[in-house]
């Protein structure tokens, strides 16, 4: 072999791993600047904040339906009817009438109605001439039995006691009365309860009664019964305490202003060879809040940059990639969500009317605000030990040379994304992102830019974990389109 020769393999042996270091750097990079193109578009103030039934919604709409049609996904509605957009109307409610009329022995007990707030989810909801149980701190739970009819009457003691309330509800109590006898205010309660309920068109919102009165005007009404706020609030202290009632019975009324939202989900598919043999879907919500401050703030929209705009980019890249490889086993339906900020509600829709039956779908896989950390984090999986798919998650891992967090400390927020509305239709949907797996980052974002007006985009935005989100839901994809690597749904 001559020294020229000899050389050149040399010079190979020592610059190709160099070569092969400087293309993945340079697709690293092209793949962020993608990212960021996507974000910076969603992200931008002609979107409006991409708020449901919008201008705003019908921008989004056409920039993801023209990012899945260029790639040459087809419609993955399969409705002939509505090809590409599924169609999701959401009902707002927000709170109209209150009133509350105290009485005892059949005559009327004089209480200021502006010392009352009387709220309903639903549309209208009445108890008439309730007897009053106290309850006290509610620690205690009567027997349905003692509550049937009867209006629990609650100390607040400077708390929220919503799950209380909710507890009171569900054991039978027609409605619960809570006494402000903290520090909370009924403009403080008032400010944070008189906001909008959202549900789907067709599904019923609550329909029960919550309501509040000040301590001052529960203490008026008590004149001329045996008891006081005082020593109500005495006898709640003590470790014996039952709950009884008390000589007074409520009338209270609340209702509800009602508008509908005509909204959609984006569905596209990427269709595959053995469509029989199920599916995998991919998710991430569109929707923001729109205009979500007033002036005099200089800055009025929620952008929403990180959540979701970052998601959605993630979600594009990843499809762009997975369309231009050889074609999958299984069909990958690819599903953008309006709704997500009003409570899940286009995942619940598309659980409800899926366009394949939701047993087909193999695997769920989440994407939201994902443009926190760097490159080269361990992967958390929200919804870990919730689902049948840890162990092929960790296999992909494995196969991809990438870590997974052994904790499920980013379980603390499963409840709180589009992958919980699927969950509760036995859909097996995790949420995996190396952002996740960063709490402090998490939370600092949730303490900061989360549903602000502030969360836009940056300079300094994050984007080396979210490409190695999108690398990483190709690999599951993949795997998980795999009919020899899964022949059934985990």
């Amino acid at each position: 072999m001559s020294r020229c020769v000899l050389l050149l393999l040399a010079a190979t042996t020592a610059f190709g791993p160099l070569h092969a270091a400087s293309r993945q750097e340079k697709a690293a990079a092209e793949l962020k600047t993608q990212l960021m193109a996507h974000i910076v578009e969603l992200a931008s103030d002609a979107y409006g904040g991409r708020e449901p039934g919008t201008d705003g919604e019908v921008k989004t709409l056409r920039y993801l339906s023209k990012q899945l049609v260029d790639m040459g996904l087809v419609s993955g509605t399969n409705d002939p009817g509505h090809a590409w957009f599924a169609p999701v109307t959401i009902l707002a409610r927000e709170p109209d009438v209150s009133r509350a009329v105290f009485s005892r022995k059949g005559k009327r007990v004089f209480v200021r109605q502006d010392q009352v707030l009387v709220l309903t989810s639903g549309k209208r909801a009445l108890v008439e001439n309730a007897p009053l149980v106290f309850v006290g701190t509610g620690k205690v739970i009567p027997a349905r039995a003692d509550l049937a009819g009867r209006v629990a009457l609650l100390l607040d003691g400077g708390q929220d006691n919503s799950e209380r309330q909710n507890a009171l509800l569900q054991a039978g109590a027609s409605g619960v009365l809570t006494v402000l006898d903290g520090e909370r205010t009924l403009e403080q309660v008032g400010a944070h309860r008189k906001r909008q309920g959202y549900a789907l068109a067709g599904a019923e919102l609550g329909g029960d009664l919550d309501a509040f009165i000040s301590a001052e005007a529960l203490g008026g009404a008590l004149v001329g019964t045996k008891v006081s706020l005082a020593s109500l609030k005495s006898s709640a202290a003590a470790p014996d305490f039952v709950p009884g009632p008390i000589d007074l019975a409520v009338s209270l009324e609340a209702t509800t202003r009602e508008t509908r939202i005509h909204t959609h989900n984006v569905i596209g598919k990427l269709p595959g060879k053995r469509p029989e043999l199920g599916a995998v879907l991919l998710l991430a919500h569109w929707d923001h809040f729109g205009e979500c401050a007033e002036p005099p703030a200089e800055h009025l929209i929620c952008n929403g940059a990180i959540d979701n705009a970052s998601g959605m980019a993630v979600l594009i890249e990843a499809t762009r990639r997975l369309a231009r490889q050889p074609q999958l086993d299984r069909d990958v339906y690819v599903l953008f969500t309006t709704g997500e900020e009003l409570g899940l509600l286009g995942a619940q829709a598309f659980a409800e009317n899926p366009p394949v039956p939701l047993g087909q779908f193999v695997a769920a896989f989440n994407i939201d605000s994902v443009a926190l950390g760097p490159s080269g984090q361990p992967f958390a999986v929200v919804g870990k030990g919730m689902t049948g798919l840890d162990a092929q998650i960790a296999a992909v891992a494995k196969q991809q040379k990438k870590k997974l967090v052994g904790d499920d400390k980013a379980n603390a927020w499963v409840r709180r994304q589009d992958g919980w509305a699927l969950l509760k239709h036995d859909v097996p949907a995790v949420m995996v992102s190396s952002s996740w797996s960063d709490i402090a980052t998490v939370e600092r974002f949730m303490d900061t830019d989360y549903h602000r007006p502030t969360d836009v985009v940056k300079p300094a935005i994050e984007l080396g974990g979210a490409a190695d989100d999108v690398e990483f839901l190709v690999a599951l994809t993949r795997w998980f389109s795999d009919v020899k690597k899964v022949p059934k749904r985990p």
